[in-house]
């Protein structure tokens, strides 16, 4: 293995870069990664495809040193690789940006930069030359970011955009993008297709991970198809086929992703008059959901979407206006009231504000109602009755593998979100907020996921779904209201309900804020 510091040379356009042949990765009682095989060239965008649980991440953690391969041969750069860690592979050009952010929350944007990579002059902290190259990176990416920001100030687009500069600061040569644009507005993601563009024409490899259709076709060279750990095919992105993929990643056709969802609008479940946040991300907002429909609400991350339902079930605090649940005036929403009024929400940031991560499946679902008699008895946990309602429960939202008692850090993205489902089985709901509900989920995840919400509706429940995905929030939504910069930009229902209309909504209120 190359010295640490030094970088294996560097292939020409179009030359393997990166060579795996017949990686194996084995945890106790898992396969997780079967003999797989996968090269990435030079200068290609390489997507790894394939539902949660399919061994990606697995994948993506071996090639960046987190975990040691059970067996097979890694070379990258013409040289064999043995006994990798993350520093040895950041020395040699491999530099990874994954979901789950590495940022320490107390320190700045540049301290996070150069964090184990300091910059020093006898022995002492350079902090200018820190501070000038962190500039002159976050300038370079276009990133709207302050290099003195405090990272647990940052919303989640703004951390997502510190960990990519990050993994750019040094002498890249594969670059690992896990779902990087989950977080990024539209104007956001756009640089970073640019970024991405000048990168592939340095030489540099891309390995990409996404579950957008849209993206793959903008981006993708080629695409490697994992399923239940194996390499099931690798194809040109040019030439194969949205179903094609689909149906390589599950195994099965899916010849519908949304479903036809029967809406039946009766009572006003949720009113929600002149409402504005502490924040100033929401002001003046006027919405209305009813039940036996599902009420949409679009637009760009940062828009003030997620922090409007966030306010209606009282995480959000509310500076103006009111709430009303089922005609009933709430002074102050808070969590655990929304809870009892029969209202449940379920975040776009599944493991830092959704799950327990390091507990167990059991009480992750059953945690909303354990002030339900039949969770507990005098303050008492009933183990074997949470045992009894969460089981059945998780088997019928087809959790895989059926062990309740697995701790959620282990689940894919899709059983994470059903954990998440399994809560609102768990008591009475009938109201309920989704914020991103497909978001960082495979196609097959999601068609459960939006059955689900189908079962819902057709039940008589409220659904509001928050989404940044037009074709989604269209194609669920019996209304859409349309958001931009904390204010409702227009109200869509039957045949307005457009994606052009959406985007019109947008430019439209762009004029009129440059007009005033």
């Amino acid at each position: 293995m190359p010295a640490e510091g030094s970088l294996p040379a560097s292939p020409r356009p179009g030359e393997p870069l990166l060579v795996l042949a017949g990686v194996t990765k084995r945890f106790p009682g898992v396969l997780a990664l079967d003999h797989v095989d996968l090269d990435v060239r030079a200068g290609e965008l390489h997507v790894l495809f394939g539902e949660n649980g399919a061994g990606k991440s697995t994948l993506i953690n071996v090639i960046a040193g987190t975990f040691p391969p059970s067996g097979g041969s890694f070379r990258f750069g013409g040289e064999e690789i043995v006994d990798l860690t993350p520093n040895k592979a950041r020395a040699i050009g491999i530099s990874p940006v994954f979901q789950e952010f590495s940022l320490v929350p107390s320190l700045t944007v540049e301290e996070n930069l150069f964090l184990g990579r300091e910059t020093s002059s006898a022995g002492i902290l350079d902090s200018g030359a820190m501070r000038r190259r962190a500039r002159e990176l976050i300038g370079e990416l276009g990133f709207d970011l302050d290099p003195k920001a405090r990272v647990d100030r940052l919303s989640r687009a703004h951390q997502q955009m510190a960990e990519i500069a990050k993994a750019l600061l040094g002498n890249v040569r594969l670059l690992i993008l896990d779902e990087p644009t989950a977080s990024l507005t539209e104007r956001e993601t756009g640089r970073l297709f640019e970024l991405i563009a000048r990168l592939k024409s340095q030489g540099i490899g891309i390995i990409y991970v996404s579950h957008r259709m849209r993206e793959i076709r903008a981006l993708a060279d080629r695409v490697t198809v994992l399923r239940d750990g194996r390499h099931i095919k690798t194809l040109d992105a040019a030439t194969v086929t949205d179903a094609e993929l689909v149906e390589l990643m599950t195994g099965r056709r899916i010849d519908v992703l949304f479903p036809t969802i029967t809406h039946r609008p009766g009572a006003v479940a949720v009113a929600v008059e002149n409402l504005s946040t502490a924040d100033n991300q929401v002001a003046g907002v006027d919405l209305v959901a009813r039940a036996g429909e599902i009420t949409g609400i679009a637009g760009l991350v940062g828009c003030g979407k997620s922090e409007l339902v966030r306010a209606i079930y009282g995480i959000e605090p509310i500076a103006g206006g009111s709430v009303s649940i089922r005609g009933e005036a709430v002074a102050a929403p808070d969590p655990r009231s929304s809870l009892r009024r029969g209202v449940a929400y379920f975040p776009a940031d599944r493991g830092a504000e959704g799950l327990a991560l390091t507990r167990p499946i059991r009480e992750n679902v059953s945690m909303t109602a354990l002030d339900l008699a039949r969770f507990q008895r005098r303050g008492v946990i009933r183990r074997g009755a949470e045992r009894r309602i969460v089981g059945p429960i998780m088997e019928t939202l087809k959790l895989r593998p059926p062990n309740i008692e697995r701790a959620v850090r282990n689940l894919s993205g899709g059983n994470r979100q059903k954990v998440m489902l399994g809560r609102a089985m768990a008591r009475d709901l009938d109201i309920f907020l989704f914020d991103e509900p497909s978001v960082g989920i495979d196609v097959g995840a999601k068609v459960e996921v939006y059955e689900f919400i189908k079962r819902l509706v057709e039940g008589g429940a409220a659904v509001i779904v928050v989404s940044s995905e037009l074709p989604e929030v269209l194609a669920l939504s019996n209304r859409l209201y349309v958001m931009h910069h904390g204010r409702i930009a227009a109200l869509l229902e039957g045949e307005a309900m457009t994606e052009q209309n959406v985007l019109a909504s947008f430019f439209q209120e762009e004029t009129r804020e440059k007009a005033a």
